[in-house]
């Protein structure tokens, strides 16, 4: 009787587990051996039902998907989607939620130290863009050693000698103090993983081999994938911070002479996103500002800062603070500062050269700030990459950006800056610069007071968006470029979560490479 329930079920497979087809398998194999004893003429037809039996148990186990398509894929994803919600639903939250923290609860993931920590414990050995090692600028949670006031061009005590590539550790300082966490991830909208990869992979990027530049990646990709919160949505609720430009970590290919990791280019990196200071032309990437020097630990301290760029007299046009790219054909740099040394009391330029005590003349915040404070407009050509600190430093200034490449600004940090760039800055495209058609002054100088005025008050109204408020601290008033990011990225979760909710397969455009990302794609302008 068992033995006919079981070929029964067998050939009525629609409902069943893998476990129960196994049993069958088991308890006909048994009886076998009993049912050919008694009659040794049926051996024959017994071998070719057993033969059947293990051709067809072969067809069942065999992995088809890949011969029906990504839709059975999705659709075994969507089943553990939904299984692993109702689990969570039917789960008593660790405690009360907060309700105004509904939708925007964050779960850190408690990273081994090699991954974050212990680049801290160990500064002393890391230069991170700079011929100094890292130490001093971890001072006041990675903010850097406090910078005095010289001449009054600062304002009471927010400014900190702060490193351009030091995003994540500021990042991770402010998410310790985020007002919405929750150690119990099943009420969590989104994963945050504190892998400093921009750290990590600064030690390597010129010189060593492949398999030390990529070693850290697959270490990382393998830790969380591994951890329970992966299996909810497969990473995609996961996000981290990078202190370095996206394309550090995308090296296409495994020749030793290409730039950086592959970090980025693992299938499960793929289903993270990733928050950097320049982002790529993928789609799970996102811009967000550089730190800048400016990090105010009251609404008080930040008011003042805007009040005072208002009142501020601009005895310049423009101005640019940099050094000339000879090495880079493209570069327009060397025209601009032509043109600015041409221009006699209309420009004022800061050469970024190292000086006599080996520091950079631009990376002292006095000198940058006293140079923008006193400028209409700050030009902002792209350097070694589309962008540059020094675009956030000229808006902290109330100096009004000039871009050259949409992908300097326009194209990057699409939480952060207006949809309309003309109410803000300037674009002068490169192609006029380099045919050097009417000029940057004649160009500028033809833009009425009043226009001025509307973009100088704009980008003033823009400073909260784009610095990072002290870590050790909390705006109750405005919202900062961190409060911006995390806002972006919940977003950017909730609406892959709608997607599954509708059945629609959520890797779908989730980490695909778009064309359109450096142009004017997506974006207005006035007339």
């Amino acid at each position: 009787m068992k033995r006919k329930v079981c070929m029964l079920r067998f050939f009525f497979p629609s409902s069943l587990l893998f476990s129960t087809y196994y049993e069958c398998f088991l308890r006909f194999v048994m009886e076998i051996p009993i049912s050919i004893s008694r009659n040794r003429c049926n051996h024959q037809l017994w071998f070719v039902i057993l033969v059947s039996f293990l051709f067809f148990f072969v067809f069942i186990c065999f992995d088809y998907s890949s011969l029906i398509g990504t839709q059975s894929r999705f659709t075994v994803f969507l089943n553990h989607y939904q299984n692993s919600n109702d689990t969570l639903l039917k789960t008593k939250p660790l405690f009360s939620p907060d309700s105004s923290c509904l939708g925007k609860y964050i779960y850190i993931h408690d990273l081994p130290r090699h991954f974050n920590q212990e680049f801290l414990d160990n500064c002393d050995q890391f230069h991170v863009g700079t011929e100094r090692n890292m130490c001093p600028y971890l001072a006041n949670s990675a903010l850097g050693l406090q910078v005095e006031n010289a001449d009054g061009i600062l304002s009471n005590n927010s400014w900190y000698s702060t490193n351009q590539f030091l995003l994540e550790v500021i990042f991770h300082n402010r998410m310790k103090n985020y007002k919405c966490l929750t150690t119990d991830s099943s009420i969590a909208s989104a994963i945050y993983v504190p892998f400093y990869a921009g750290l990590e992979i600064g030690r390597y990027l010129w010189g060593a081999e492949i398999s030390v530049r990529d070693k850290s990646a697959h270490d990382f990709v393998n830790w969380v994938s591994t951890k329970p919160e992966w299996g909810k949505m497969f990473g995609r609720d996961h996000f981290f911070v990078a202190g370095r430009i996206s394309w550090d970590f995308r090296r296409q290919t495994d020749n030793h002479t290409d730039w950086g990791s592959k970090l980025r280019f693992l299938p499960e990196s793929r289903n993270m996103s990733m928050l950097a200071i320049e982002a790529s032309s993928w789609n799970n990437d996102y811009a967000i500002p550089y730190p800048t020097c400016f990090h105010p630990s009251s609404n008080n301290d930040l008011f003042e800062w805007q009040d005072k760029m208002r009142r501020q007299k601009r005895t310049y046009l423009f101005s640019f603070a940099g050094a000339p790219r000879p090495d880079l054909q493209k570069s327009i740099r060397g025209k601009i500062i032509e043109e600015c040394q041409a221009s006699e009391n209309l420009c004022k330029l800061l050469e970024c050269n190292y000086g006599a005590n080996g520091r950079i003349t631009c990376d002292n915040p006095v000198s940058v700030m006293k140079l923008f404070q006193n400028s209409v407009f700050c030009l902002q050509p792209t350097g070694d990459s589309y962008t540059r600190r020094s675009m956030f430093d000229s808006i902290l200034a109330g100096c009004i950006p000039v871009f050259f490449h949409p992908g300097t600004a326009y194209a990057q940090y699409k939480w952060h800056l207006p949809k309309n760039y003309k109410k803000y800055s300037v674009f002068i495209s490169v192609k006029d610069v380099k045919e050097w058609k009417d000029g940057i002054n004649k160009t500028l100088g033809s833009i009425g007071e009043d226009r001025v005025l509307a973009m100088r008050e704009e980008v003033i109204s823009l400073i909260p968006r784009i610095m990072y408020a002290d870590p050790r601290s909390r705006l109750d008033k405005t919202e900062d470029a961190f409060d911006l990011a995390l806002n972006g990225i919940l977003q950017r979760v909730d609406q892959f979560r709608k997607l599954i909710r509708e059945g629609k397969d959520p890797s779908i455009g989730f980490a695909d490479s778009d064309d359109y990302k450096y142009t004017f794609s997506g974006y207005v302008g006035e007339n």
